[in-house]
């Protein structure tokens, strides 16, 4: 089953695309594959290309929040392997609700995270022209995502980006997604399932090493 966000490449296509940002709808028919695949014992593949969720009035009024948090159960709970690519850029809740999966995949040039870095400036500071101290802070690229565990692969692109050789990009992505799906398909749903709260529970974790206690004088 494969699912993915799509971009334009011109104004007329990114229109006519809402810009790669989904609806409620959207999200809700990723749901219905989802759960289908799961009982049709298909695996899952995604590639995410988004902003984010559409943020109209339009999709407020039709619950855009729920209708993403049962696209992020469904996945979490899907019992078929999951494979996400991030092949441009991942921008907040509307990019993790097709991208909680048991192995993430992400191009090397490609952005994956929480906010854009105006929205943060813009929400730390009260200025979106500290939209690049806020990049630093967001680790949003794909080495810094893959050192703390949230990418499990990152794929090269081509001297000046991915759309420089689209082929040989498509073509690597796709063996990609085959080598991370065949070790994944021998695994039973609930060996699937176990890995992949496994997964999602260590990220965030932290210790503290070396740091004597403050003592105070009485």
């Amino acid at each position: 089953m494969v699912l993915g966000q799509q971009r334009g490449r011109d104004t007329k296509e990114n229109l006519h695309r809402n810009f790669g940002m989904p609806a409620p709808e959207g999200y809700r028919k990723a749901t219905r594959l989802a759960r289908l695949a799961s009982r049709l014992r298909l695996p899952i593949v995604t590639f995410v290309d988004t902003k984010g969720a559409d943020p109209g009035i339009s999709s407020e009024e039709h619950a855009q929040s729920e209708a993403i948090a049962i696209c992020l159960q469904a996945f979490s709970t899907a019992t078929v392997p999951i494979v996400a690519t991030i092949v441009g850029e991942g921008g907040s809740g509307g990019a993790l609700a097709l991208a909680i999966a048991d192995f993430v995949i992400m191009l090397e040039h490609s952005t994956y995270s929480v906010a854009s870095p105006e929205g943060c400036a813009a929400i730390l500071w009260s200025d979106a022209s500290k939209a690049e101290e806020a990049a630093a802070h967001l680790k949003l690229t794909a080495d810094d995502l893959y050192r703390f565990g949230i990418v499990d692969q990152i794929l090269p692109e081509p001297l000046g980006g991915a759309h420089r050789n689209a082929r040989e990009v498509v073509t690597q992505t796709l063996d990609a997604v085959e080598a991370a799906l065949s070790p994944l398909a021998a695994l039973t749903p609930e060996m699937l399932l176990e890995q992949r709260y496994r997964k999602y529970r260590r990220l965030g974790e932290w210790q503290e090493e070396g740091l004597e206690p403050v003592r105070t004088a009485r």
